[in-house]
């Protein structure tokens, strides 16, 4: 393990959720009580479901919290798809704040396979918004992100060009399982002050074993922020 990329975490499986929300909670008191805020970003997946339920739960201030998001697919705001709906289900009831990605601005643009100024204007309006709200260049103080089977992380994918932009802090992806994604870039996410990644399942055995030695062939293994924490289950973590 490249133990100075990653911190790992192991729990038994029915305590993962339990784990996973007790760490993130401590991260967001820590950056509040640094900084009298936290700017936690969340990736989708169906992984991280039961955790945003745990976490949001907690007794957290909740109002110096504002929540932006990693990674989102192109599709319509009410399409079931869209991380943006079980995000805010989780965490409706708290008074964080929300940025979320400009996805819907994009889907206004007829053609999104033509890189026209119109998206250019899309993504860098955005990128400003972040940099007025996180510094420039900007710090976000908690990025959850998962981990794909095939070794995406947000929505970086092995392959696509994005993994390679590093300018822009968000951009668009090529398709992927039936759409287009927007995706926080590795500039942003390498300067979190910690990420927590979510591991769940034997079907991460692989590329959390991969992850873990600091693999450079997946998107994830190029990830490399200053703290970044590993909470993988008992299933994911088999072959560690």
């Amino acid at each position: 393990m490249a133990d100075d990329v990653h911190i790992l975490d192991i729990s038994p499986n029915d305590l993962w959720v339990e784990r996973s929300a007790d760490v993130m909670a401590a991260a967001i008191t820590a950056a509040v009580e640094r900084s009298g805020r936290c700017l936690l970003a969340l990736s989708g997946g169906s992984t991280p479901g039961p955790v945003f339920d745990v976490v949001s739960g907690s007794d957290l201030p909740w109002g110096q919290v504002t929540i932006l998001q990693v990674d989102e697919r192109l599709v319509p705001a009410d399409d079931p798809a869209r991380n943006l709906i079980r995000q805010q289900e989780a965490f409706a009831h708290t008074d964080a704040s929300w940025l979320p990605l400009p996805v819907d601005d994009l889907l206004e643009v007829a053609d999104l396979s033509d890189p026209s100024a119109r998206i250019t204007s899309i993504v860098d309006r955005f990128c400003l918004e972040i940099v007025e709200l996180a510094g420039d260049p900007p710090i976000l103080d908690l990025v959850h992100l998962g981990l794909g089977d095939d070794g995406h992380t947000a929505s970086l994918l092995p392959g696509d060009p994005l993994l390679n932009q590093m300018r822009d802090y968000i951009g668009l992806t090529g398709e992927y399982n039936g759409s287009r994604r927007l995706s926080m870039t590795r500039p942003l996410l390498d300067r979190a002050r910690m990420v927590v990644w979510l591991v769940s399942g034997a079907a991460k055995a692989d590329p959390l074993g991969r992850l873990l030695v600091g693999d450079m062939s997946i998107p994830a293994g190029l990830i490399r922020p200053a703290h970044s924490v590993v909470l993988a289950d008992a299933d994911a973590a088999r072959q560690v």
